[in-house]
């Protein structure tokens, strides 16, 4: 006795429905709302104390909202009332998040494209006086040290941080625990304590003296829990039908991590490695107590 089974199709969804404006519709909506605006910033001007223009641009702006608000739901109902509202809600908070950006870029640009002439890569401020002006000197001891320092702190970071990713991810016992609020502790210390650490250790106990390898070593303190944090997420993301089918074919754990799950994760790790180089590029509490400085190379 075979059993029938019955196929019945499937409903198909709703469509939203398409707002269709006419020639005339165009050409009325903006006078009806220009007017409308009109009306309501006059009545606001007077019974409130807003003038200038801050004023006149909040009354505009709310006045155009709420007269568009009310002409679409005379023309086509509430919901697509509503859905213009949220409409030119999220379209002026998108512009109040890009237009300072904007602005600032541009300001920035403006007054600092004059100072970059070929003496900014070329030369120090070995000579440069108080007085001098900001075409003399360059800042080449500065991008030599940013360069050295960045790059000995992600030498330092990035290998210890992936082994110690590895560790959390795979290992289960009370050591990855421990090891991964240590990490999760470090993540949070303000930058300057990274500074005095290496400071205490390096500069005074040991006598080494201010030096590009201090900033480095204080850097890559504040680098190893990104990396280590970002790498593990990234270890646990890849399927464990890898792992799985590595080690039923006789491979040890590991060769399977090594030539299995690290290739897998090898773009997540070079993200991982791209953000705890973001997190020390701009610090500058921690060179101060371990670079200290310098106006030359």
């Amino acid at each position: 006795m075979s059993a029938v089974t019955s196929t019945v199709p499937a409903r198909a969804l709703p469509q939203p429905r398409k707002v269709r404006r006419t020639p005339r519709e165009l050409l009325e909506r903006p006078l009806m709302i220009a007017g409308a605006v009109g009306v309501l910033m006059a009545l606001v001007f007077a019974v409130t104390p807003l003038s200038g223009l801050p004023g006149w641009g909040f009354c505009t702006y709310m006045a155009f909202v709420a007269a568009d608000a009310v002409d679409n739901y005379r023309r086509y109902g509430s919901v697509v009332a509503k859905d213009r509202i949220a409409t030119v809600l999220i379209a002026t908070a998108g512009l109040c998040t890009v237009v300072p950006l904007i602005l600032i870029v541009v300001y920035v640009v403006s007054k600092g494209l004059g100072g970059i002439t070929t003496n900014f890569f070329t030369e120090t401020m070995e000579i440069v006086g108080p007085t001098d002006p900001a075409t003399v000197g360059g800042a080449k001891h500065a991008i030599i040290g940013t360069l050295e320092q960045v790059g000995l702190a992600t030498l330092l970071s990035t290998p210890l941080g992936l082994f110690t990713a590895v560790h959390l991810a795979e290992s289960r016992g009370r050591l990855a625990r421990v090891t991964r609020v240590l990490v999760d502790a470090m993540s949070g210390i303000p930058s300057i304590v990274a500074g005095l650490f290496i400071y205490t250790m390096w500069v005074v106990r040991f006598g080494q003296g201010f030096s590009g390898l201090a900033a480095a070593m204080a850097l890559s303190v504040l680098m190893l829990p990104t990396v280590a944090r970002t790498a593990e997420e990234v270890i646990k993301l890849i399927p464990n039908g890898l792992r799985e089918s590595s080690l039923a074919l006789g491979a040890p754990e590991w060769k399977t991590m090594l030539r299995i799950i690290l290739p897998a994760a090898r773009s997540g790790i070079v993200t991982a490695t791209v953000l705890g180089i973001s997190r020390i590029a701009g610090e500058t509490a921690p060179l101060l107590a371990t670079a200290f400085g310098s106006d030359s190379v």
